[in-house]
């Protein structure tokens, strides 16, 4: 007999992945790679969160937290609010997570039902619709193009030919570094009030912007849920951490959902992460970097072929329609890794349907080399 295993499972890959994968085979190998793939910093952790996580192998007994997280992050994170924003954050409704990963899995089981509908623009964030899917909450796909400035509308929500009851909004979004300004964000949200949909907003790019300072949805919807995380802006990728803000009725259900999937978030992640909040002149320096790599590639890229780019007005991506050079990304990447050593994600990680004429650079290395990317490529396509 043979055994039987689970259709929610049959979601689609995560490509970024199999291409950094092919890039460290490339390395192993002995070939040069050039990371414009990965969307992560390419620094450590800021000094004084390695100081503390030091410190508490030596002299902590680093069992379980509080399922929420332990209270001198949640203090902190608020804190940060105060900082950013000038929003004030009731401690109680933060809630420490494995990741925005483990954010999004918390958010949608506390605020969804199977067979709900829960839209989100394409190009993507591809986990947002495979763990959707892996719950049986049906996908609403809503493509977004340069027309709208890479990000959903409420006069485009209010076309759809079906009813939601949940929108993910991502500003600056992944992959295109696209952003809602104050006025669309405010009508997206007097919208989803209106119509009863229940607001999830991706901020996990917020602090790396390059004009104006992002919106949080916190300060437009009380009913919004809000997630962010520790491994862009702060640097601290590996150390899987991330946080949610809840509508207070979501709380509980939250908290039950995480003691039983996770028991607590991990611990010295935890303790090293509330030094990262006395950081930020360290972590703007970052910025500061990733402002000089973007420029530099809109500057060179279209020199090298890719003309017709995004706005990457946040982030460290830029998105690039590479129609006129290939109908097959994936390949295209394939031969640019092997041809090149420079590896670049295809389009078709964040919209199945149109990305076989996409690719996605990230700028998040070093500026040495972005500009040896940009010489290789522009030599390559010539």
């Amino acid at each position: 007999m043979v055994l039987k295993g689970s259709k929610r499972a049959a979601i689609s890959p995560f490509i970024v992945m199999d291409v950094m994968r092919a890039a460290n085979k490339r390395a192993a190998g002995g070939g040069d790679v050039l990371h414009l793939e990965v969307g992560q910093p390419s620094t450590p952790a800021p000094a004084a969160v390695l100081a503390e996580a030091k410190a508490a192998l030596d002299s902590d007994r680093l069992g379980y937290t509080d399922a929420l997280g332990i209270p001198e992050l949640r203090s902190r994170i608020a804190g940060h609010y105060k900082v950013f924003y000038g929003i004030e954050v009731d401690t109680r409704r933060i809630v420490v997570t494995t990741g925005s990963s483990g954010a999004f899995l918390l958010s949608f089981l506390s605020a969804f039902d199977q067979g709900d509908r829960v839209g989100l623009a394409l190009p993507g964030y591809p986990a947002y619709k495979n763990i959707l899917a892996a719950l049986d909450i049906e996908v609403v796909e809503i493509p977004v193009d340069g027309s709208s400035g890479f990000q959903p509308s409420a006069a485009i929500l209010e076309g759809l030919d079906v009813t939601l009851d949940g929108l993910i909004i991502a500003s600056p979004s992944n992959p295109t570094g696209s952003m809602l300004d104050a006025g669309a964000f405010a009508l997206l949200t007097e919208w989803c009030r209106k119509n009863g949909v229940r607001l999830i907003s991706d901020e996990i790019y917020h602090g790396i912007t390059y004009g104006p300072d992002p919106v949080t949805a916190l300060s437009l919807d009380a009913e919004a849920i809000i997630v962010n995380s520790f491994s862009k802006y702060f640097s601290m990728t590996g150390w899987r951490l991330g946080w949610m803000i809840l509508p207070e009725k979501l709380l509980r259900a939250a908290e039950c959902l995480t003691q039983n999937f996770f028991i607590s978030p991990p611990t010295l992640s935890q303790i090293a992460a509330a030094k990262v909040f006395d950081c930020y002149e360290e972590l703007d320096a970052n910025v500061a970097r990733y402002g000089e790599n973007r420029a530099l590639l809109l500057d060179r890229l279209p020199g090298a072929g890719f003309e017709d780019l995004a706005p990457s007005d946040g982030a460290f991506y830029i998105y690039a329609n590479v129609a006129h050079l290939t109908n097959d990304s994936q390949e295209f990447c394939k031969s640019m890794l092997a041809e090149t050593g420079v590896a670049v994600t295809p389009g078709i990680d964040f919209d199945p349907e149109r990305g076989h004429r996409y690719v996605r650079f990230s700028y998040a290395g070093s500026t040495g080399e972005m500009e040896e990317a940009a010489k290789r490529l522009k030599a390559w396509l010539k």
